[in-house]
């Protein structure tokens, strides 16, 4: 297998396999892809209002404010009580991207945070395990991972220096994002993992998951950061539509 995906947020279905998702990436992609799929990794459930501020843990409330602040007009920080704060945070991303991003926000915050929590819990070595298992058997040439996928596949390569890839490509990636992701890698090392011989980002401009804008070149050494592409007015962190674009295509044909 040439290509292996590394899928992000948001991916777990009852009764979903792998197989579901090699089908619409390969098809997005136009070639076969091997998807690693560690989602049930870091399932948890949740109750009623999933899109309700209220229902995230004090960590994940935590990221919601760090993550809505890259994306606030300088001089507009929330203000007043945490838990005000918090909420005012969620209604901003209403009013600014509409319900399919508070929606996305809860989602992001529930599983980055379950993900990146604790330096050692049992759930990111079993998703780092599940990466690195799949990269092993399948032997790709390339590695394309989207959102938090790239969180996973960057810390999956350093902490298995065994692996190795001639290129690595991240799409819609919140690596760089201060607060969030960027203090809590695991190594912090904020550099192109040994085995992967070529690192390129993509993001598309109005991404806001891939923020801060231009974060990954500045952040890490040893990428090829674009932080310039268009990959569709409404779908502005969508797996499909970043597979679908010629530049994504072309570093994987």
């Amino acid at each position: 297998m040439s290509v292996v995906g590394v899928h992000g947020i948001n991916n777990y279905r009852s009764g979903r396999i792998a197989a579901d998702l090699n089908v619409v990436w390969g098809e997005a992609l136009g070639r076969p892809v091997q998807v690693a799929y560690y989602s049930p990794h870091l399932r948890r459930g949740t109750g009623q209002g999933v899109d309700d501020p209220a229902t995230l843990e004090p960590g994940e409330q935590e990221m919601l404010l760090a993550w809505v602040d890259q994306l606030l007009p300088a001089g507009t920080v929330p203000q007043g009580p945490h838990t005000v704060r918090v909420r005012q945070a969620a209604d901003w991303l209403t009013r600014k991207y509409g319900d399919t991003a508070r929606r996305l926000a809860m989602v992001f915050c529930r599983e980055v945070h379950t993900y990146l929590s604790t330096v050692d819990s049992p759930r990111r070595k079993a998703v780092r395990a599940t990466v690195a298992e799949t990269i092993a058997e399948a032997r790709p040439r390339v590695v394309v991972a989207h959102s938090l996928g790239s969180v996973v596949t960057y810390e999956t390569f350093w902490h298995h220096p065994e692996l190795s890839v001639d290129l690595l490509v991240t799409i819609g990636s919140p690596l760089a994002m201060p607060g969030v992701v960027l203090d809590r890698l695991d190594p912090g090392r904020h550099a192109r993992p040994p085995g992967v011989r070529r690192w390129v980002n993509l993001a598309d401009v109005g991404d806001i998951i891939a923020v801060p804008r231009g974060g990954l070149g500045r952040a890490f050494a040893g990428v090829e950061d674009t932080p310039d592409l268009t990959i569709g007015e409404f779908a502005f962190h969508g797996v499909e539509a970043y597979l679908q674009r010629p530049e994504v295509r072309a570093l994987c044909g």
